[in-house]
């Protein structure tokens, strides 16, 4: 089976379910701490966009046990995630200091999550938890300090809020909102290309949702800033959890009323119209000027193979 096969049409990366998030058990500190002990509990271990990752003969091994990932170095601090089949899961981070002591070594090593997504080589069931790892890790290292009086704040509620001791806020983790959209004129469909893309990659244009902004009004702002195109008819397709570092792509489709392409240089290389049948090659990798489209593991795959495929709520 192959890195597409994976990741077959409506089912991206980090989507797939398999914790129960035992939410009720975040305030039992005496629970949390007997299920951190347990001789099942496992970690993801997280490294900024990294997972540490013991080396065996099968593959890379990403879970570890707790007690296994703290001989290694991760900090003892830990994230519960929640119950696999009654198993604790957490996530736990580990310094460059201890990164760097590991690097020599042959039986572990430090891989960037989003070339293992794509290569296939972590199951697609085990994405979600990552991803929610990786999510909260990073909250945790970016949000020490209380943003209202700048005291240093404790971890709280098994990882899931931070709590200042000095004027008693609480802080919990967020998530940002991206809106990733299919612009589609009649039988074309608008595709943008940013510079730290691949030579010959396109895909779907995205951004930020704002403040006080819907869904829908930032699908249409977002594709006229970066294009020029005036859009209607927005509709929702799907979400993607994208720990990049903590964000929720949300896929939604848009009909457009102009066509002259003005694009933000600044945001983009370039943006073009791309016939069904020209997109359709890019869809599959056998463009034969090397063109592409996004890959399976990200939600811009899936919206343009579903308009591809002729969906009618896209096919406008």
């Amino acid at each position: 089976m192959s890195a597409f096969d994976k990741y077959p049409l409506g089912k991206p990366a980090f989507v797939t379910h398999t914790l129960d998030r035992a939410a009720h058990l975040r305030t039992n500190d005496e629970k949390l701490f007997a299920l951190e002990n347990q001789r099942n509990a496992s970690a993801y271990v997280i490294y900024r966009d990294s997972l540490l990752v013991k080396q065996e003969a099968d593959g890379p091994r990403v879970l570890l046990g707790v007690e296994e990932a703290v001989k290694l170095g991760a900090n003892p601090g830990t994230v519960f995630l929640g119950l696999r089949d009654g198993a604790p899961i957490f996530g736990m981070g580990i310094s460059a200091a201890a990164v760097e002591k590991l690097m020599p070594r042959d039986d572990v090593a430090v891989t960037e999550l989003r070339g293992m997504a794509m290569q296939g080589t972590v199951p697609p069931e085990q994405l979600s938890a990552i991803a929610m790892a990786k999510s909260m890790v990073t909250w945790h290292q970016r949000h020490g300090y209380c943003a209202n009086c700048g005291t240093r704040t404790a971890m709280k509620d098994g990882g899931w809020k931070r709590e200042c001791p000095s004027c008693k806020a609480e802080h919990f983790p967020r998530t940002d909102p991206v809106v990733i959209m299919l612009v589609t004129h009649g039988d074309r469909c608008l595709l943008g290309r940013q510079k730290q893309f691949m030579p010959g990659m396109w895909s779907c244009l995205a951004g930020f949702v704002e403040a006080a902004e819907t869904i829908e009004d930032a699908v249409c702002r977002e594709i006229f800033e970066e294009s020029g195109i005036r859009c209607t008819d927005v509709s929702y397709y799907m979400t993607q959890p994208w720990p990049y570092p903590s964000s929720l792509m949300i896929g939604c489709s848009a009909r457009a009323l102009n066509e002259d392409i003005v694009v933000d240089r600044a945001e983009l290389e370039d943006a073009r119209w791309f016939s069904r049948d020209e997109v359709a090659l890019m869809h599959r990798r056998e463009h034969p000027d090397g063109l592409f489209a996004a890959h399976p593991f990200a939600i811009a795959h899936h919206l343009i193979g579903r308009w591809v495929h002729g969906d009618k709520d896209t096919a406008a």
